[in-house]
């Protein structure tokens, strides 16, 4: 055994874990391709400033209408989880997002996109639940830490996967062609198709699902999650979502944005030409997705001894108080390019790191039969608020005349999230030590 897990756990974790990795990959594609897709779509000569105001203007309103149907299909498949069964929803909703992804290739106008990219964000939304409560559910109980924050380390793979993705197609394949580049990175999304089928194949039900629901004398119901036996694990589940949600959205859906204006006023300091100038702003795209990726994995991986040493409410005010100082340092400093870019490391490992604790801390507050609702609704929810941050971000950012200078001033006050966060720490739960109630 490796780790304390056997082989079949280790099946069930790599499964989820590729689940939610492709999950942040197909929900993050749309990020990298704004700055051509947008344009592209809208008839605007890709890098003019209309094109950089229209840009920021429907990367918000898209990012927002993700996490909202994110929202709306993380609580819809929650419940669906708990019903059907872990395996069953985490095959739907791959196969979900994967063709919704998939179809965005071929958007011939802003109105199609948004479409595909509400179903993409339905399946997202509903694969998180059923990954979470399957690893938990299966993996010894004085493992489950280390397999959740493992399970979420997907996600900084699922970025560097996308970045990647779009490195390698825009960047390399079609530099001197960014107004179709960005549908052959949308044909990417469908990856995920062929991990469902290997979910189908070596994955069964949880035995704890599987006892649970034999044993049921009445299906979940969402408005359980707001009776005395559950109402303060369901408030503190989705306070600290909703706060990490808003503010890593409102930091990740720009990162493309803010590394384009740094590499756009490097490029221009530095006399260099159209073709030159692409290759600097995908070559910088990726370098600060990088860096923001390298802290979120590192990150990850420190909650597991934040959360067994001290617990989970000092880990997730120790995660606040380094988001405020990362982003009011990156957004407010006087920097250079280059080292500005690296501060996203800094932002990663905070902002990003937090969302390690969720893959066992929801589960940890809910029983069997409520497991995959109230994860799902606590995860999910908070959507709906954290859909405003990269709105607002985006709606503020485009009226500016330098949109990249606007909205670098934005994201600085995103840095005062977190400090409403701490005031949340009295109704934090703290499930240290606590066993997953059957």
């Amino acid at each position: 055994m490796l780790m304390g897990l056997n082989r079949y756990q280790w099946t069930v974790l790599f499964a989820a874990w590729l689940g939610w990795g492709f999950d942040v990959f197909d929900s993050l594609l749309f990020n990298y391709v704004a700055p051509n897709c947008v344009p592209t779509l809208l008839g605007l000569e890709i890098g003019s400033p209309q094109a950089r105001q229209a840009t920021l203007y429907w990367t918000g309103l898209l990012t927002a209408v993700l996490l909202i149907g994110w929202a709306v299909g993380g609580i819809a498949f929650g419940w669906v989880c708990d019903r059907i069964g872990r395996k069953r929803t985490l095959l739907l909703t791959m196969l979900m997002y994967s063709l919704g992804t998939f179809a965005c290739a071929f958007a011939t106008s802003i109105e199609m996109l948004l479409v595909f990219r509400i179903v993409t964000a339905l399946g997202i939304g509903g694969e998180w639940a059923a990954g979470a409560a399957m690893v938990a559910e299966v993996v010894p109980e004085e493992k489950r830490v280390e397999a959740g924050a493992l399970l979420y380390t997907a996600a900084p793979m699922g970025l560097f996967l996308a970045t990647f993705v779009n490195l390698q197609v825009a960047g390399k394949w079609f530099p001197d062609n960014p107004e179709v580049s960005w549908r052959y990175v949308f044909l990417f999304g469908l990856l995920p198709a062929f991990v469902a089928f290997l979910v189908r194949i070596f994955v069964r039900e949880p035995e704890r699902w599987q006892r649970a629901s034999a044993t049921s004398v009445a299906p979940p119901k969402l408005s359980e999650l707001f009776t005395p036996a559950y109402r303060l694990a369901t408030l503190s589940g989705l306070l600290m979502a909703m706060i990490c949600l808003l503010m890593w959205w409102s930091n990740n859906a720009f990162i493309p944005l803010i590394s384009t204006g740094l590499a756009q006023t490097a490029a221009v300091e530095q006399g260099l030409d159209r073709s030159a100038t692409l290759a600097l702003v995908e070559s910088w795209k990726a370098a600060a997705t990088s860096y923001f990726n390298f802290g979120g994995l590192l990150g990850t991986l420190l909650t597991i001894p934040a959360a067994k040493l001290l617990g989970r409410r000092p880990m997730f005010a120790i995660y606040f108080i380094g988001s405020a100082l990362s982003i009011f340092a990156t957004y407010g400093l006087d920097l250079n390019p280059e080292l500005r870019l690296a501060m996203y490391f800094f932002i990663g490992l905070t902002v990003f790191g937090v969302f390690g604790s969720f893959t066992y801390y929801l589960p940890e507050l809910f029983p069997t039969r409520l497991r995959g609702t109230g994860s799902g609704f606590c995860y999910n929810f908070g959507r709906v608020f954290a859909a405003g941050g990269p709105f607002l971000v985006g709606i503020v950012a485009s009226q500016g005349a330098n949109a990249f200078t606007t909205a670098s001033v934005v994201l600085f006050y995103v840095g005062f999230i977190p400090l409403a966060g701490l005031l949340l720490m009295p109704l934090v739960v703290e499930t240290r030590g606590r066993a997953l109630a059957d």
